[in-house]
């Protein structure tokens, strides 16, 4: 983060964060990427212990009664330790988030305040083996019975479904209604109707648990329902704000880091009598990658401002989308200037700029893949600018500006 743009409280929490992801013994992280641990659980205990996981959270369900600008801050320094511990990082502050704002007193009690406290793991469950983007094709169901749901289906693609001792899981409960009128979201507990597998062999982004869940008849009581029933869709676009706003700050710190490891390895590699920093192919990368990650913060960062201000609910989904897409795709643009600067060394496991590199390549899909941030953000626009431009309008400013005959739009 740009300092000028933070307060005091927040370059406090910056260096608290900082100091923590130091500190995490890199041991954990290759690990992690060689599948020898499938969930960090001490990693997230650790977090929580320190506070320092659902920052936004008020103070009696364990947060700090922080904002999106704090949880920013914070996440751009978790995202040095690589995709999967950002993301165990950036759960509680998801599934909280629906828990928070449509949960019962209940259900933030239960759930909510013991997440926060390391005391239970979560997962949010939504992606299916037919459905990606096509969120209100889901097709996983909840059958009402006496006392509440009986859930039959199966998710894929879930982060830390392995460690989670409940999911955030969206379902069908009207197959009769409108597709955004006819999904339900639950909280629900691990069981034996709940089977996790871990099957998949991933390119990067190891050791977060990711896994298939399959419910077979899984009962979910009717006070675990969260929100109204059939009310998900207004649930899902309010969760566009954190999954897209953690992608896009995690994403943020994984291209820092690598352009740090560039930079260290321009100064010290010598080629034509010279360290390789002098030589514009390889500065003027350093440049592109400077200017983009700075853009991509301010922006971040106005955004984080945008949320916390309570802007429009449309703005602010342009906003999120907006920074996911164009966070993970700066990240994505630095980590390969990165290894071009490393060259074949950048290749290989002497460096992590080659995890980096598998690990970013996945946030440009999850959370929405970024071509449907294009579709978001294009959809909104149109709508802010229905009315015409804001300021001047400069389609007159023009010398023929008023031969109609050439303006032909059909």
């Amino acid at each position: 983060m740009l300092s000028f743009l933070m307060d005091e409280r927040q370059k406090k929490l910056q260096e608290e964060v900082r100091v923590f992801v130091k500190g995490v013994d890199k041991q954990l992280i290759l690990d992690m990427d060689a599948e020898k641990i499938n969930y960090p659980t001490d990693y997230v205990r650790s977090l929580a212990a320190e506070n320092l996981i659902g920052l936004r959270f008020p103070k009696e369900y364990g947060g700090r009664g922080l904002g999106w600008a704090e949880e920013v801050v914070a996440l751009e320094e978790v995202g040095f330790l690589g995709t999967s511990l950002a993301c165990l990082y950036s759960l509680p502050s998801i599934v909280g988030e629906a828990i928070h704002v449509f949960g019962t007193e209940m259900q933030k009690e239960k759930y909510l305040k013991e997440t926060l406290q390391g005391k239970k793991f979560t997962a949010e469950a939504l992606t299916e083996p037919r459905g990606g983007s096509d969120f209100f094709g889901a097709t996983t169901k909840a059958t009402k019975v006496d006392g509440g749901y009986l859930l039959n289906g199966q998710k894929r693609f879930i982060v830390g479904a392995e460690g989670a001792d409940y999911f955030l899981v969206y379902a069908k409960t009207d197959e009769n209604a409108s597709s955004s009128k006819s999904i339900s979201a639950f909280l629900v507990d691990r069981s034996p109707e709940v089977e996790v597998k871990h099957i998949y062999g991933l390119m990067g982004t190891r050791g977060g648990g990711a896994g298939r869940l399959v419910f077979k008849d899984a009962f979910v009581p009717a006070e675990n329902l969260v929100g109204e029933e059939n009310g998900a869709g207004t649930i899902f676009y309010r969760m566009m704000i954190p999954e897209r706003l953690t992608s896009a700050a995690g994403a943020l710190g994984m291209g820092q880091a690598a352009l740090d490891v560039a930079l260290a390895y321009s100064r010290k590699r010598k080629a034509f009598g010279q360290p390789i920093k002098n030589f514009q192919a390889v500065n003027f990368k350093v440049a592109d990658c400077i200017t983009q990650l700075d853009a991509a913060r301010a922006l971040i960062y106005a955004t984080a401002r945008c949320v916390d201000s309570g802007s429009p609910a449309a703005l602010q989904r342009r906003m999120v989308s907006q920074s996911k897409k164009f966070c993970t795709e700066t990240a994505w643009l630095v980590v390969n200037h990165a290894m071009q600067i490393l060259g074949g060394i950048g290749y290989t496991n002497v460096y992590p700029v080659e995890r980096f590199l598998r690990d970013i390549r996945l946030i440009m899909i999850w959370t929405g893949t970024n071509e449907i941030m294009d579709l978001i953000i294009q959809h909104e626009y149109y709508k802010e600018t229905e009315a015409g431009p804001a300021g001047r309008d400069v389609e007159p400013d023009a010398p023929e500006a008023e031969n109609e005959e050439e303006k032909i739009y059909e």
